[in-house]
């Protein structure tokens, strides 16, 4: 089915909840779920949040355009790329920010060179906020 450089999507089917997926472990293991209706059990599950950079659903492609292919559960990605001649000089300007750790550049360089890529939030980044609030105090 490739023809090089392809990208593969697989129909997994329906979504499941990872409550779901975890009570279901722990039942597979033959083991119990404590909760509620069973205080005795042997496995507590917790729902904890999202820790920053954690996502609800996973997204696989930037662009909505799979292609079919002669397996009906397989799709063939059809992702709009950068030419090699725009794309190094991009990645060079990248690697210096990476060299110097500035989080920011570094957010806005993978913002113009990875297409439909929209950060949300502030960096997290506490390799980066430390070395800022370090330059900080010495700037004082």
């Amino acid at each position: 089915m490739a023809s090089g450089g392809d990208v593969f999507v697989l129909d997994m089917g329906e979504p499941i909840r990872i409550v779901d997926l975890a009570r279901r472990m722990v039942e597979l293991s033959g083991m119990t779920v404590r909760d509620a209706d069973n205080p005795a059990g042997d496995i507590e599950i917790r729902v904890v949040g999202l820790r920053p950079g954690e996502k609800l659903y996973e997204e696989l492609l930037i662009g909505d355009n799979p292609m079919p292919t002669l397996h009906p559960r397989i799709l063939k990605a059809r992702d709009d790329f950068l030419p090699w001649g725009e794309l190094s000089p991009q990645l060079e300007r990248l690697k210096a920010a990476l060299e110097i750790n500035d989080a920011p550049s570094i957010r806005q360089q993978l913002q113009h060179m990875v297409l439909g890529y929209r950060p949300r939030g502030e960096v997290v980044d506490w390799v980066h906020l430390e070395q800022r609030a370090e330059l900080a105090v010495v700037a004082v």
